[in-house]
């Protein structure tokens, strides 16, 4: 059905809400990468049968009115540890860990006898949690970019209209002008979420402002940073949310092509977006004369091949146009000359999603959320040592302790935190002393972390410091582009002197030598990626120089991470002289004689850790 103007875009999304009301429960089985990795797709090919069976099925077709119960493939649900996961509605059940063999129980339970499946519930101290939003992981969050995801079909557009999805494009075009929209944007201080910050409304009034025919929005849904996923999650989840984001732009600036940037390794992703595009343009949301408005403007798909780099600007339109993704100098900016050096609004996967939020409910509205100079919400990966990793969202500003402790639900098998690394191979490391520190832009920047694209590493007390800076390096330098001298050998440079000191070969020196070397690439770099590629090195040797000084001066890693600097030592009070471990051993280091205590010859031992195994009687350990 072809939507042709904006009073049956209306008329099509009152017919969509008495559709989906018709419903009178609705499975939401998630099928994020996650939960699908984890045989979700099975359970809801099950759940679906069943219900079938039993004559319960409902759909959302609008030329039918049969009432039943809806079954659906939802996008990421965020409680990534507990998948695969099953939602209820109108009851807001969770249901954690299903497996096929729980099928049967959820419908002839839930949703034939509303009785709840409690033993797939959350629960903690002695109580259930039965609705989604008490469960701690989810009642300190404020979902606004991922309120769709988990709570609709990410496949569907007559579910997305139903739920108010394109009212914010129907604003737009009916009621605003391209810089009322502009300005809207401005007032709400919508600041970019894929790391710099800067402001999405100045962004676009400057392309506005350009004198050219021929104009681009372009959507940077290449995100690489180790542990993140919001981005990927928003994609598969509410697909309609960025395309409806996207157009707003395209109005906003009067441009007429738009192209979305996802790196191949996202196929879901990539294939959400593909439907979703596909039905907007059937609806005739995309294409020539939008909604009979005067407006054309249409969307395609470019897939990246995972370079880091990449997610630089210049890089990602170089990618785009068939060009080697690489970093150009600057002046011109992306705003004068991007894609086929043409004014191009360049923002990421989160900044688009929140544009219809904010056109829809205004800029004050939008305001009401966050800090002054940090509004809104932003989404966050929560990965690491910390029992509840997943996909958040939380106002600008919340504490870091609230996201890690009450969120996250601290740190596993009862360790102490250490720190958390936040925005990636180009933020930086925080510690204890952060745990107070608001989550925002300004904050961050004054303790030289960045929030990035949003990913948050949180680490025990038994994670080495300096491998974690090794790590990183070692990432950034693999994906330096190589087009300028200070990332190229600098990072190369600074990997090779922490990997000697990791392996027990490093210097005082060395330290002084990573500070200025890290000084030198953050002044001379050509990108921001460069400029911000010793960042963790920079952070851990602010806060853990004591680490560094340990393993260079004592040629030690208390955390036992670095096995170069390990010992291993037999404890002649506990050996018994069974002589297991000298039987275990490569490269026969461990000597003895038996019910005697054996000992090792450490200029021959490999460190290999056979003995550690062997050993029945717990005589043998790490120093």
């Amino acid at each position: 059905m072809i939507i042709n103007n904006l009073e049956e875009l209306q008329a099509f999304s009152e017919k969509s809400k008495q559709a989906l009301n018709r419903q009178r429960k609705k499975v939401l089985v998630c099928a994020g990468t996650g939960c699908v990795a984890g045989g979700s797709l099975e359970i809801y090919d099950r759940l679906g049968q069943l219900i079938k069976e039993r004559g319960l099925l409902a759909d959302l077709e609008l030329e039918h009115e049969k009432e039943g119960i809806g079954i659906k493939k939802s996008g990421c649900h965020g409680f990534c540890e507990m998948g695969p996961l099953v939602r209820i509605e109108p009851e807001n059940y969770l249901y954690l860990k299903v497996g096929i063999e729980d099928c049967e129980d959820i419908v002839e339970k839930t949703l034939m006898r509303d009785e709840p499946v409690e033993r797939l519930m959350f629960s903690a101290d002695n109580h259930i949690y039965k609705a989604q939003e008490d469960i701690p992981f989810y009642h300190k969050q404020t979902r606004m970019v991922l309120k769709n995801c988990g709570s609709i079909n990410a496949e569907s557009f007559t579910e997305y209209v139903a739920k108010g999805g394109y009212e914010a494009l129907r604003k737009a075009l009916l009621e605003m002008e391209p810089m009322e929209v502009c300005q809207s944007i401005i007032d709400s201080n919508l600041r970019g979420r894929g790391g710099g910050g800067y402001p999405a409304g100045r962004k676009w009034s400057q392309v506005l402002k350009q004198n050219s025919e021929v104009k681009y929005v372009v959507c940077n849904g290449d995100e690489g940073d180790p542990g993140a996923f919001m981005d990927r999650s928003i994609m598969e989840g509410d697909p309609h949310g960025i395309i409806e984001g996207m157009i707003i732009a395209g109005y906003a600036t009067k441009s007429t092509a738009g192209y979305i940037y996802v790196r191949a390794e996202y196929p879901l992703a990539v294939e959400r977006l593909r439907i979703a595009i596909g039905s907007a343009r059937k609806h005739g949301i995309l294409g020539k004369n939008i909604l009979n408005s005067g407006f054309s403007f249409d969307i395609n798909i470019n897939k990246g091949a995972g370079a880091f780099v990449c997610g630089e600007g210049s890089a990602l339109t170089a990618s785009i146009e068939g060009e080697r993704g690489m970093p150009r100098v600057k002046p011109p900016r992306t705003v004068e000359q991007g894609l086929w050096a043409k004014p191009t609004v360049l923002n990421n996967v989160e900044t688009f999603a929140n544009v219809p939020l904010i056109i829809k409910n205004g800029s004050d509205w939008y305001k009401g959320f966050g800090t002054e100079n940090s509004p809104g919400t932003k989404a966050f990966a929560i990965t690491g040592n910390v029992n509840n990793t997943g996909l958040i969202e939380v106002p600008m500003g919340t504490a870091l302790k609230e996201v890690i402790f009450d969120i996250g639900g601290g740190i596993k098998n009862g360790k102490k935190f250490k720190a958390v690394q936040i925005g990636g191979p180009s933020g930086g490391c925080l510690t204890e002393e952060h745990l107070d520190l608001p989550l925002d832009f300004d904050s961050l920047k004054k303790v030289g972390a960045m929030i990035g694209s949003g990913g948050l590493v949180v680490m025990d007390e038994d994670t080495c410091m300096v491998e974690v800076a090794r790590f990183f390096m070692n990432f950034t330098q693999n994906e330096s582009c190589g087009k300028c001298v200070p990332c190229r050998e600098g990072t190369k440079r600074m990997l090779e002197i922490l990997e000697n000191i990791v392996n027990g070969k490093g210097t005082l020196e060395d330290l002084d030598l990573l500070e200025e070397l890290s000084d030198t690439i953050s002044n001379t770099a050509l990108c921001g990626l460069g400029k911000s590629a010793a960042s963790p090195v920079v952070s851990t040797l602010k806060y853990f120089r004591n680490e560094y000084i340990e393993h260079v001066v004592d040629k030690k890693c208390s955390t036992h991470t670095c096995k170069a600097l390990a010992s291993i030592v037999i404890e002649s009070e506990k050996c018994k002289g069974c002589s297991k471990c000298s039987r275990v051993c490569p490269v026969n280091a461990i000597s003895g004689k038996i019910k005697e205590p054996f000992v090792i010859n450490k200029s021959k031992c490999i460190k290999c850790g056979a003995c550690l195994e062997a050993c029945p009687f717990n005589a043998i350990r790490e120093v």
